[in-house]
């Protein structure tokens, strides 16, 4: 009765809105939601008013508030009413036995579903912990490091519709490398969950996907390389090639440990990497943001062990910083059995879902595994040619990143003026640092040294205002300096350095190649105070300067 009351409820809070039409997707889709969590109510029905899911397609069911919950609670609080309810309202094809298994589920005789994507919201509980009673019967495979029966909540409920399975080990994945749909596949239920630190940085990531998927994703890709496995790296080389394919700017980081905080990071759109046990680099820079739609994965164990944090592990912190999507595990989960990121790329490049692309790229289920997402996201349902037509209306701070793409397109098809036309126009048009040091490079690799100096003379006149952009500025600055114009360079750097939020790290790092362009540029006096600042930084328990101005 508590069930049917709060879906009563719950009904006006999402009829009384302006619902789009649901399209058949979204009219298939169930929403799971804690009863007991007003933010996990909250998530679910804006989840469903933005996307046109009926209200009566959530289900809210009273669970624990832990993360982590044993095999008892899950089945009694998730797994069996969910299903009896998915059963009663035939989107489940099955008939009750009266027996149960050994973890105390209903037996069902299977014959199907009619889910397209089952959603999990914050509340609802995370992973299942080891139950050492439950491990009689032997896994699927006869090794020590899969007799477990810890996984994932979502993991397991993507078998909800499949009969009963052994708990032990991991269930192979029918959907995985799946090119077209089979009875086998039909009978997993795909399930993405919309979690993170807080409810409004959830409620951030379903509006900031929505908006990314009316104007395509926008931004540049980076690929962190350098992990333990040779395995790993081989999937990073495809992501990468496939990223140059598709004609995004691409940042390759292949030297050992993860990108560094003073890499240049702008406009993170697509993010590949591993391997760091909690989200270090750029990533950790005061009020780093990503942009709408962004896609994050970092291969790491127990990258997902909680989503409640902002700054351990990586799940959790990728989408305090806006990402839209990511994955990870919530238990040590081993290389191959982790969502593979080429075949995951591979899949959303030919215009799947989040959902669909996600179950195609990875190999087990009732496993540690866990999408974390709108599962309706089709990031690239938008072509560069269309971004490119239209692109006076896309938000104007990523309006460069459709140029660059561009750029890069001519540049591939072997037409490097067009290229580098391209690239004058649009920098005379809307000038902007990202297209600035774009076409510096092309003029530097001309052999034209002024024309690239004057192409970025405008940064100068640039704040410092965003730490995503302190990476472009300070390469600004290199460029300035290696093509002949330190004078420019240091007014670039004293723009850096004027930036109260600046970690001392970089400051003390971008100080020492400052004085060095200061002496070039024959600015001693500006030279001397960045040397001091330098002593001061390099003291132990000295103050770091709060600005550089002087020795103008």
């Amino acid at each position: 009765m508590r069930f049917l009351r709060l879906l009563l409820l719950l009904a006006p809070w999402v009829a009384g809105a302006a619902v789009p039409v649901a399209d058949e997707a979204a009219a298939r889709l169930i929403i799971v939601a804690n009863a007991d969590d007003a933010d996990s109510l909250r998530i679910a029905c804006h989840y469903a008013e933005k996307r046109g899911v009926p209200a009566g397609n959530i289900v809210a069911l009273p669970m624990p508030a832990a993360e982590t919950i044993t095999w008892r609670e899950f089945v009694l609080s998730v797994w069996q009413p969910l299903q009896d309810e998915l059963v009663r309202r035939r989107l489940i094809d099955g008939i009750a036995m009266k027996a149960s298994d050994e973890a105390g589920r209903r037996k069902y005789a299977m014959s199907g579903h009619g889910l397209s994507y089952l959603v999990t919201c914050r509340g609802v509980p995370l992973r299942i912990d080891h139950d050492p009673a439950l491990t009689g019967a032997p896994p699927l495979v006869d090794q020590p490091e899969f007799r477990t029966n810890r996984g994932a909540v979502d993991s397991e409920l993507s078998l909800i519709a499949s009969g009963n399975y052994n708990l032990n080990g991991f269930v192979r994945n029918p959907c995985f490398l799946g090119e077209q749909p089979n009875f086998e596949s039909a009978q997993i239920v795909k399930v993405a969950r919309l979690d993170g630190p807080t409810a409004a940085d959830v409620l951030a990531m379903i509006d900031r996907t929505i908006a990314a998927e009316h104007t395509g994703l926008l931004g540049r890709a980076y690929v962190d390389m350098g992990g333990p496995h040779k395995q790993g790296d081989s999937w990073f080389e495809s992501v990468a090639r496939q990223l140059q394919e598709q004609d995004f700017d691409l940042e390759v980081h292949r030297e050992g440990g993860t990108f560094p905080r003073s890499a240049r990071f702008d406009a993170p759109a697509l993010y590949f990497g591993w391997y760091a046990t909690d989200v270090t680099g750029p990533f950790t820079l005061p009020d780093f943001r990503l942009p709408p739609g962004a896609i994050a994965l970092h291969i790491h164990s127990y990258s997902a062990n909680s989503l409640r944090t902002a700054t351990q592990a990586w799940c959790g912190p990728l989408v305090a910083r806006g990402a839209s999507a990511t994955f990870g595990a919530v238990y040590e989960p081993y290389l191959e059995l982790m969502h593979q990121p080429h075949l995951l790329l591979r899949r959303l490049l030919q215009g799947a879902t989040l959902g669909d692309a996600a179950y195609y790229a990875l190999h087990c289920l009732s496993w540690q595994n866990v999408l974390v997402g709108d599962p309706l996201y089709r990031p690239f349902a938008r072509s560069l040619a269309a971004q490119w037509a239209e692109r006076d209306k896309l938000p104007v701070l990523l309006q460069p990143y459709v140029a660059l793409r561009e750029i890069r397109r001519l540049q591939n098809a072997n037409k490097p003026e067009d290229a580098l036309t391209l690239a004058r126009s649009e920098q005379k048009r809307q000038p902007s640092l990202a297209v600035g040091v774009a076409l510096a490079q092309m003029l530097a690799e001309a052999g034209d040294r002024p024309g690239a100096a004057a192409a970025l003379g405008f940064a100068r006149l640039l704040p410092a205002n965003r730490s995503d952009e302190w990476g472009l500025l300070r390469q600004a600055a290199v460029m300035l300096a290696d093509n002949g114009d330190a004078v420019r360079a240091v007014e670039v750097y004293r723009n850096l350095f004027n930036a109260q939020a600046l970690p001392d790290d970089l400051r003390l790092a971008w100080l020492r190649d400052a004085a060095r362009t200061a002496n070039v540029a024959n600015n001693l006096n500006q030279a001397v105070v960045w040397q001091r600042q330098i002593l001061d930084l390099e003291t132990p328990g000295a103050k770091a300067p709060e600005g550089s101005q002087g020795g103008h």
